[in-house]
């Protein structure tokens, strides 16, 4: 935290603090920064949060090497700001900088919780509705600055299922370019159409340029990767609709 702090920032920033570390399974390090006075606290207003961690346990064990948050201004509940829970009344802006592990990163895609994000997406061929689920998936960060991956696709189509095997390698999205996929290949036990794995290619490259994610009251998106040996920091943009206690409880038990 900075060392200069008004009073009632200290205090709102500590109780924050403490709540947050009760919720976490572990924790090395925590500091939450409540960026207001009290003046423009009883008004329901703070300059800013922000949030620094290290070596993080969420929920489902999911774990995080590392994470950094600031937002912008904020108009927040007032009672609650007081006793260090900060609830939304109005949208906010907030930017962070994610550090996993390629082991945290696998940890967290076999997840439940991560698994119940990824949708079940949906394929249009010649008029048949085709799904897709994706299982299994795996990644790999060598030292290239490139990201492999590999998994199963779950495709069912009509009454029968199969399941496809991809391997490839993209190149992270930075500020000048979109996520770039620079090989994939599909593989599969029983044989699929030509033009299912055409439709299905076509839906990855959707799915790379989508300029935004959702989910609950959250959007945002990655605005930078970096790929080192083993580890990936990522720079994300969010735009947060809501963040009530409730909520937090959701994601850290």
């Amino acid at each position: 935290m900075p060392d200069k702090q008004r009073l009632e920032e200290q205090l709102i920033s500590q109780e924050a603090e403490r709540r947050l570390s009760n919720q976490l399974d572990e924790a090395e390090q925590i500091d939450v920064d409540v960026q207001t006075d009290l003046l423009q606290l009883v008004q329901g207003h703070a300059d800013g949060v922000s949030f620094a961690a290290k070596g993080l346990v969420l929920k489902e064990n999911i774990h995080v090497q590392e994470i950094k948050l600031q937002t912008d201004s904020i108009s927040v509940n007032p009672l609650s700001a007081i006793f260090g829970q900060i609830e939304l009344n109005e949208p906010v802006n907030a930017v962070a900088r994610v550090v996993m592990t390629e082991a945290d990163i696998n940890c967290a895609l076999d997840s439940e919780f991560v698994r119940s994000l990824v949708q079940k997406f949906q394929l249009d061929l010649d008029g048949q509705s085709v799904s897709f689920e994706l299982q299994n998936i795996q990644l790999f960060l060598p030292s290239d600055g490139k990201i492999g991956f590999k998994g199963t696709i779950l495709i069912k189509e009509n009454s029968s299922t199969q399941l496809l095997g991809v391997v490839g390698i993209v190149i992270p999205r930075t500020d000048s370019q979109p996520i770039r996929i620079e090989s994939i290949k599909c593989t599969e036990k029983e044989g699929l159409s030509i033009e299912l794995i055409a439709a299905f290619m076509q839906k990855i490259k959707e799915l790379a340029k989508l300029p935004y994610f959702t989910w609950e009251d959250i959007a945002f998106r990655v605005q930078n990767m970096e790929v080192s040996k083993e580890s990936l920091t990522i720079i994300l943009e969010a735009n947060v609709q809501q963040l009530s206690s409730s909520e937090i409880d959701f994601l850290l038990k």
